[in-house]
């Protein structure tokens, strides 16, 4: 779906103009997203395969669940309403702890031009993972890792075909961050 987004500027100030996200990512506005990372009292943390059809890092794994802030919408709004999309799980605000906003700015070769705010929220997942219903065409699989394997994968990060390459600085400070809950 081809939904409006807005704009933002480099420091990622609100400019009061709105675009279709396919428009955001050919002419590299920058934008927010909300990102939710989940982690389990027993260490772990829930990832995320992308969807096989995604036009940017088919089937590598990431954060738990993620997705574009809709125009008008307020990032929290955002941040539950995609992981009620995802993977099928309701969250309050209260759940939600804010980490930061991280930039990633990046280009593929495929002509996307990336320019993002990951507003990143960190919450405890409270349920099974057998009860998350992944989304179709969004996420191919999920499953969770210790924080001891997460360290390892991170290690090998570009040749193991795990995490996105270019995120390592990011994958690491959410680490950290849900280290810190314990």
């Amino acid at each position: 779906m081809d939904e409006y987004i807005d704009i933002v500027t480099k420091e990622g100030k609100l400019t009061g103009k709105k675009t279709l996200k396919s428009k955001i990512h050919a002419m590299g506005y920058y934008h927010n997203t909300a990102h939710v990372w989940l982690y389990t009292k027993d260490k772990e943390i829930l990832l995320a395969q992308r969807d096989a059809n995604k036009s940017i890092c088919p089937l590598l794994w990431d954060v738990s669940v993620a997705g574009h802030v809709d125009a008008g919408e307020l990032i929290i709004q955002a941040a539950i309403r995609e992981v009620k999309e995802e993977i099928g799980l309701d969250l309050a605000p209260d759940e939600l702890h804010k980490i930061g906003v991280f930039e990633c700015f990046q280009s593929y070769p495929n002509g996307i031009k990336d320019n993002e705010f990951h507003h990143t929220y960190i919450a405890e997942l409270q349920v099974p993972i057998s009860k998350l219903i992944p989304q179709i065409g969004e996420v191919e699989s999920l499953k969770l890792v210790s924080f001891e394997l997460f360290e390892q994968l991170l290690k090998h990060i570009g040749e193991n075909n795990h995490f996105i390459p270019c995120n390592k600085a990011y994958y690491e400070l959410v680490l950290n961050h849900i280290k810190n809950m314990f």
